[in-house]
């Protein structure tokens, strides 16, 4: 996961991107962090890589359960 560009996003932004990728809304989600990550702003694909692994995170669940 590129986790520098996780960690650049605000704690209640991470919370709405995990939101959405839960409800299916991986586009929702790649448009959230391009639209609110501070600069510079993200390329497409490292928005999908990191969309990708947290669809992985939130579906196995914190434990990887």
């Amino acid at each position: 996961m590129d986790v520098d560009l996780w960690d650049r996003l605000p704690d209640q932004i991470r919370a709405e991107v995990d939101s959405l990728v839960s409800a299916g809304r991986n586009v929702h989600a790649i448009a959230l962090i391009r639209e609110r990550v501070d600069p510079p702003t993200p390329g497409l694909h490292a928005c999908v890589d990191l969309v990708d692994q947290r669809f992985r995170v939130v579906r196995q669940g914190p434990a990887g359960s």
